[in-house]
């Protein structure tokens, strides 16, 4: 793609005016959700409705065409049916918009691909990124812009999600703001006529604000052009991918819902790990994996030292590291030492460290400090088991605050409870910590860290 063109790309994700191109007074449609949205969470760009039938939408002044708005026009989003699309596009590139993107369907996503090439072409021509057909908008919390039928802007972060699925994008939004997982930008991209992964993956190399990219894709346009971009950014920005259409069944309906080749999935897991990217198994894997990869450092090394009040929970840790490639090992004869001075004589001083269930805030602190200052530990995954005796948000802070010494080593953790446990949870998303509710996912988490950790080696050691 041109540099002219990807150059306009933030145009898409930073307007500073936006035309919506089918805004309607009718709430019941698409265009006048968009508008609704716009103004409803706080975007501070200009906006201007066109449609030929109307004075005013929401208090906006409207205008029939987009020819007649006064001033420029950063971004059209387009909602008119899809046998208008291209005379309201050849008026939008006459205004001289600098990027453009479709909401409407009946693409090449119900075979009529020869009308999607045609809007392509009129856009390449003129050097104008296009974003779409067929997607559900463009969201960016750090702009208070909701371009999209969205409901709602998602919970704020610091993750980008890039995916193939409006549905998804919809569905989602409430989830964010439930888990405090933070969401700095959510790009549909659907049939991906002009722009997909690669090209966005591209711009956010350098975005400010986004520390981890998460997709969810059904199919790639180009695979070794998605390898090599991904490869490039995965060096400064992890990248995960949710996978999708992995089942004969599921590449069908990829074909159908975005007008995807799902392709073959050894050929995508043999990219992944040749580009570094994280490959995740669903929407809450996904997730899971971005959270730890957007907040925590990557893990360096292999030797991982799990800290639990709860035996049980330690165990099933035990296991998980084992199933997710990252065994836990015998810890140091020296550290077993000091830890062993740390805890009861009914606690164990080994891997996992067992601090028994009469753990206090205290107590975490001291054994959680003696472990990540050890030259030999890599990473911790933390666990808490809430008990009647102890104040989950009392030991959430004590790992928060020891944590914050140690920067340079990821830690993941697992509380397992109950209401008490989901504020404590919510408190240590908010200061910078991944925490889950399982050792399963805990560990998982750590494993992401672990993979990236590797690429990165890998990567150094190719020069």
């Amino acid at each position: 793609m041109e540099r002219e063109i990807k150059e306009k790309i933030k145009y898409l994700l930073y307007p500073e005016s936006v035309a919506v191109i089918g805004a309607s007074r009718n709430p019941k449609k698409i265009g006048f959700q968009v508008v609704y949205n716009l103004i409803k969470d706080g975007y501070k760009g200009r906006i201007y409705p066109i449609n030929p039938n109307a004075d005013e939408i929401l208090g906006l002044k409207c205008y029939p065409n987009i020819l007649d708005v006064p001033g420029e026009v950063d971004l059209a989003m387009i909602v008119v049916p899809a046998s208008k699309v291209l005379d309201v596009l050849r008026d939008s590139i006459e205004k001289g918009v600098k990027a453009v993107a479709i909401i409407t369907s009946g693409f090449s996503e119900i075979g009529n691909k020869e009308l999607e090439d045609a809007i392509v072409d009129m856009c390449r021509k003129n050097k104008i990124p296009l974003l779409g057909p067929n997607i559900v908008g463009v969201l960016n919390t750090d702009h208070n812009m909701n371009l999209s039928f969205c409901p709602n802007l998602p919970f704020k972060g610091r993750i980008t999600f890039i995916t193939q699925s409006g549905a998804l994008a919809i569905g989602l939004i409430g989830w964010t703001w439930a888990s405090r997982i933070g969401i700095s930008k959510l790009v549909s991209i659907g049939n991906m006529a002009m722009l997909g992964f690669e090209e966005l993956i591209e711009y956010l190399e350098e975005d400010m604000d986004t520390d981890a990219i998460l997709l969810y894709m059904e199919g790639v346009k180009n695979g070794r052009l998605f390898a090599e971009v991904s490869r490039n950014v995965s060096r400064k920005k992890p990248i995960i991918a949710i996978k999708a259409g992995k089942s004969e069944r599921g590449a069908k309906a990829a074909a159908s819902h975005t007008g995807s080749l799902a392709g073959n999935v050894m050929l995508y897991e043999t990219a992944f790990k040749y580009a570094g990217v994280v490959s995740a198994d669903g929407l809450e894997d996904g997730f899971d994996k971005a959270l730890a990869l957007s907040l925590q450092p990557p893990l360096k090394g292999d030797n991982i030292v799990v800290v639990t009040n709860g035996g049980g929970a330690g165990v099933l840790s035990s296991d998980y590291a084992e199933t997710f490639g990252i065994p836990l090992r015998d810890i140091p004869v020296d550290l077993m030492d000091t830890v062993k001075n740390l805890i009861p004589p009914f606690g164990s001083p080994k891997n996992p460290i067992d601090l028994t269930g009469n753990a206090y805030r205290d107590d975490y602190i001291r054994v959680l400090d003696a472990v990540l200052r050890h030259p030999w530990v890599d990473g911790v995954v933390s666990i808490y088991v809430h008990a009647a005796i102890t104040d989950p948000v009392e030991i959430a802070d004590g790992i928060a605050y020891v944590w914050k010494n140690y920067r340079e080593k990821p830690i993941t953790v697992c509380m397992i409870g109950g209401r008490e446990v989901l504020v404590a949870n919510t408190w240590l998303r908010d200061n910078g910590i991944p925490v889950y509710p399982t050792p399963k996912r805990a560990m998982a988490a750590m494993a992401a860290l672990r993979e990236y950790g590797r690429f990165l080696e890998r990567y150094g050691n190719e020069g």
